[in-house]
Formats: C-alpha cells, sequence, structure tokens
C-alpha cells in the first residue's frame, strides 16, 4: 500500500510538471502589414515560428479590406464592378461599421473615401478644395447610401465610395488574436498600427503594460514620450490623434478626422483618444468617432457604452495639456 501510495504521488508529480511545462516558451516576431507596422508576443507548447502564417493570414485580410490593394474586394467595389461578391471579414466590418454609424449619430462613416482622398489621407490625388467642391463631394457622403444585400454590396449611387481604415487594423488585430487562440495560446499581445489586444500575462506573469503616447506634434516615434501607461489583459485597446497624421497648407494645420456633416477637418480641442474595450475594431471605429465628436461629446458618448472605458488629452484655453477618463479606467493606469 505504501509503495502504491508512493508511485501515485510520483506519477502526479509528473502530471503536474508536465502539464506546467506545456505551457510553453513565449515568442515574438514583426513585420509589415497595410502600410504600418505588426508586433505579436504569444506562448505556445509547441509553436516557435507562426511568421508565414501569420504574413498568409494578414494577405487574405488586404485582398478583402485594403483600399491601397488596386484588387482587393473594397478597391473593386469602389470601381463599381459587376458581380463583386463579398468574404466574411468585409461583412464583419461592414455590419459593425454601420452599427457605429448609427450608435454614433453619423460620426463614423465608412462612405467618407471620396473626402478622405480629397483632403489627401487616402490612396486617391489630393485636391485643391473649396466650399462648393465639398458640398459637391458630400453628397456621395452617408450609410443611407449604400446596403448589404447577401453578399453583395447596393449603392444609391457609383459615386459612393468606401475606405475602412478607421476600422479594418483594429479588425485585423482580432483576426489575429481569434487565429491565435485558435492554436490554444492563453497569452498574448498582437499590435498592428499602434491597435492592439491582449489575453492572459506576459512572460512575466504580469499584465500586458500599454503605453499611450504623448500628443506632442512632432512626437512621430511611438513610445519616445508616454503620456500614460495601460496595464491590461483580455481587453482591446485604440488610440487616434491628429499630432502625427496631418500636414500644412498655407498656414493651416490639415488633420485626418474629417468631420462626415461639414466634409472638412474637425478642429477641437480633443487631441487624442484611447478606447478600451472587448472588440479591438470596435475601439479602434470608437476612437476615430470620438475625435470627429469633440470633447464633451465624446465624454456622453462613451460614458453611455457598455464595458467602454477611456481616456482623453485634450487642451485648453491656454495651451496646456489636460486629461479626462472614465471611472473604470482608473484601474488600469499607471505612470510613465
Amino acid at each position: 500500500m505504501n509503495f502504491r501510495f508512493l508511485l501515485l504521488l510520483a506519477v502526479m508529480a509528473w502530471i503536474t510538471s508536465c502539464t506546467s511545462d506545456s505551457k510553453g516558451e513565449y515568442y515574438s516576431l514583426q513585420g509589415f502589414t497595410q502600410g504600418t507596422t505588426y508586433r505579436i508576443t504569444y506562448q505556445h507548447p509547441t509553436i516557435s515560428d507562426l511568421q508565414g502564417e501569420i504574413d498568409s493570414l494578414l494577405s487574405v485580410f488586404d485582398s478583402s479590406l485594403s483600399s491601397y490593394d488596386s484588387i482587393s474586394i473594397i478597391s473593386a467595389i469602389n470601381r463599381n464592378e459587376l458581380g463583386v461578391k463579398t468574404d466574411s471579414m468585409f461583412r464583419t466590418v461592414f455590419r459593425e461599421s454601420r452599427r457605429v454609424y448609427q450608435v454614433t449619430g453619423g460620426a463614423f462613416d465608412i462612405t467618407l473615401a471620396p473626402l478622405i482622398n480629397a483632403w489627401g489621407f487616402g490612396p486617391g490625388q489630393q485636391q485643391e478644395l473649396d466650399s462648393a467642391m465639398v458640398d459637391s463631394l458630400l453628397q456621395y457622403v452617408g450609410m443611407d447610401k449604400i446596403s448589404l444585400v447577401g453578399e453583395k454590396v447596393h449603392k444609391t449611387d457609383p459615386n459612393v465610395k468606401l475606405n475602412v481604415n478607421a476600422i479594418a487594423q483594429g479588425y485585423a488585430v482580432d483576426v489575429v488574436a481569434a487565429y491565435l487562440e485558435g492554436l490554444s495560446c492563453k497569452n498574448y499581445m498582437v499590435e498592428i498600427g499602434g491597435e492592439i489586444r491582449t489575453r492572459g500575462m506576459n512572460s512575466k506573469g504580469n499584465f500586458w503594460r500599454i503605453g499611450v503616447d504623448r500628443p506632442e506634434y512632432g512626437n512621430m516615434i511611438p513610445g519616445q514620450q508616454l503620456q500614460v501607461i495601460i496595464s491590461m489583459h483580455n481587453r482591446s485597446l485604440a488610440t487616434s490623434g491628429n499630432y502625427r497624421k496631418f500636414y500644412e497648407k498655407d498656414g493651416v494645420m490639415i488633420t485626418h478626422s474629417i468631420d462626415p456633416v461639414t466634409g472638412y477637418p474637425k478642429a477641437s480641442s480633443l487631441l487624442s483618444v484611447t478606447i478600451l474595450t472587448d472588440a479591438c475594431m470596435t475601439a479602434d471605429a470608437y476612437a476615430t468617432a470620438c475625435m470627429v465628436l469633440g470633447l464633451e461629446k465624446a465624454k456622453a458618448f462613451v460614458q453611455d457604452q457598455k464595458r467602454v472605458d477611456a481616456y482623453f488629452i485634450f487642451g485648453n484655453e491656454f495651451g496646456a495639456y489636460q486629461v479626462w477618463f472614465t471611472d473604470g479606467m482608473k484601474k488600469y493606469m499607471e505612470s510613465p
């Protein structure tokens, strides 16, 4: 009996040891996609190199939703090619875009492509705009002018065009995260162009620590000047701001946050919006919408959403930085 008991203890110890070791090492990889970079860290018991698989997955993603890919589904739709069928990735983004369009009162709108291109923030040719031309392009903006019927997109006017860049990177993060979870990865961090999703813990057994950049004009290197650190797990984070994507013309700063109501770049004291929620595509779209809504409307919007937290950086009348954040964000915040 004593021998059997000792043998049982030895077997249990061996099983426990194997279970602990089976979690595996942490691996990191990086690359380029959608005109930006990606960084992925994950833990897996047997798979050390997923570079080829991740690159292939992101290539498939681009073939659906990249307006910079001339043969993508979205590019074909924008050219009004006949018989174009959408895929599941396109349909997921389209449906979430419509939902966010509705809950933000139109502040988020993927039909802004004609104006995004005209202002010089898309694949199209930048134009010399005046009020008459802006008004002319506005007639093609609005998700009431486009619908998804089965697998096909229907437009009320062929001049309606789509640009999903304000949600696509976030969704790409979700797609890669789902792929890792399909491989039974319990701990990972996926970052594409600054949009991030995490699960579990990092290699040190701590929550993933994500830096939010200080919105200084000229602060072009992510992580160089941090405003706050967000300690997170099992959440997604996206940040939108005008301090990197802008240009000056005749002494006026032209930013990439285009207001779907006016057709002009949004002038606001809001400099940076960081959204923390479950799906990264939702965080991405909400961050963009908040920049368009402006400070006070954005505050009201995020406080009305479930499982959404926010961190805003804005300038006061004296040009000094100030911050505002939801009550739920406090538990995630750390000093840089």
